[in-house]
């Protein structure tokens, strides 16, 4: 009581800083008359994660007692006084058995973990209670590799970096049809790589509290060409002939086309030539004697070249007389229906029916 009034003279005399100190002394274990104990109530832990609404409750044991909170040596709030400038934090109060006087911190971060104290002043004796806010953090990747290019059988050090609260295990796959683990921890080191191990490569970082925060690093391997499929078909005089080059490299091969020593470009009478990005297609249309013969596929690109051939073969047409002298040396089969004769029998049949008929009319 005798803190009461001398917080409402330094009030009326303007000793603000006074009134303050006094004011505190109301909720305050230090400030207790001699003799006087505190009850400590109680005392937890409240665990929240970053960017959620915190809870803190406390309860008044009757409509008599008052409250505070202050977080450190800092008040909050004394009684439905707001004394923080913190637009996030509020009181959430009812009037139940028993009477609510709860903080709420919206928009919780990390640096307001700590502890908290809710102090009761009943007429009895202050009951503190101490709690102990834990904000956990989701994992977020801030930091990773670029994307990188390496020739074939060189080396490659990859780093994914990430924060949260507890911290992040950080884990690598390659992102294939098999999806190949590989260990933990911040750096990937891969030596002697092969074309097989190019790709995307995720870095995943994850604790407890949320999804894992994932990013990936694209490795590009360069290796020179190597032709796998060369194809070609027979064709006749007059037809249009395709012959098709099939190259793996990377970069991209650059493609070329070669009848004997003579080397084809696109324009040239009678040929077309169509480039992909790992294929080549050779036309060659209405296909004259000269244009049949070997010709060569050229695959390059700036860490080497390779070439394959292929015979453009000349398909020949039986010819008319040919198919006549082939059907007179063979003799025809006998196409006449059961029972029928040959044309030759009936001929020499008819003198005979003939001489039988006039023998007749001469008897008669």
């Amino acid at each position: 009581m005798d803190i009461m009034i001398a917080v409402q003279d330094a009030c009326v005399s303007g000793q603000w800083l006074t009134a303050i100190i006094l004011s505190l002394c109301c909720f305050l274990p230090s400030c207790l008359p001699a003799g006087q104990t505190v009850d400590y109530a109680s005392s937890e832990s409240v665990v929240s994660r970053q960017g959620d609404t915190a809870l803190l409750r406390c309860y008044l044991l009757d409509g008599i007692s008052k409250g505070a909170w202050l977080n450190r040596s800092s008040i909050i709030f004394a009684g439905n006084d707001k004394w923080s400038v913190d637009p996030r934090v509020s009181i959430v109060s009812n009037m139940g058995d028993k009477h609510e006087y709860s903080l709420q911190i919206q928009k919780v971060d990390v640096t307001d973990e700590g502890l908290y104290t809710c102090s009761i002043q009943s007429e009895r004796n202050p009951r503190p209670k101490i709690i102990h806010l834990i904000v956990k953090v989701p994992p977020k990747i801030y930091d990773i590799s670029s994307d990188i290019t390496v020739n074939e059988g060189g080396n490659i050090s990859l780093f994914c970096a990430a924060s949260g609260k507890p911290e992040p295990k950080i884990t690598w796959r390659h992102i294939t049809p098999s999806a190949k683990k590989f260990g933990t921890g911040e750096n990937l080191n891969i030596t002697g790589i092969t074309r097989d191990a190019a790709g995307d490569y995720e870095c995943g970082a994850e604790n407890d509290i949320a999804s894992p925060d994932t990013r990936t690093v694209r490795v590009t391997v360069n290796f020179p060409p190597s032709i796998h499929e060369m194809k070609s078909h027979g064709v006749r005089p007059g037809y249009t002939a395709l012959l098709r080059c099939e190259a793996a490299a990377v970069p991209a091969p650059v493609f070329e086309w070669y009848k004997g020593e003579k080397r084809l470009s696109k324009g040239q009478a009678g040929i077309e030539i169509k480039n992909l990005s790992s294929r080549s297609v050779l036309t060659v249309t209405n296909m004259t004697e000269d244009r049949y013969g070997n010709y060569t596929c050229v695959a390059a690109n700036r860490l080497g070249t390779v070439n394959a051939s292929v015979p453009l073969i000349l398909i020949i047409e039986p010819t008319t007389t040919s198919a006549t002298t082939s059907a007179v040396s063979s003799p025809a089969p006998n196409t006449a229906p059961y029972g029928s004769t040959g044309g030759a029998e009936v001929l020499l049949a008819c003198p005979y029916l003939l001489l039988t008929l006039s023998s007749l009319l001469c008897v008669y």
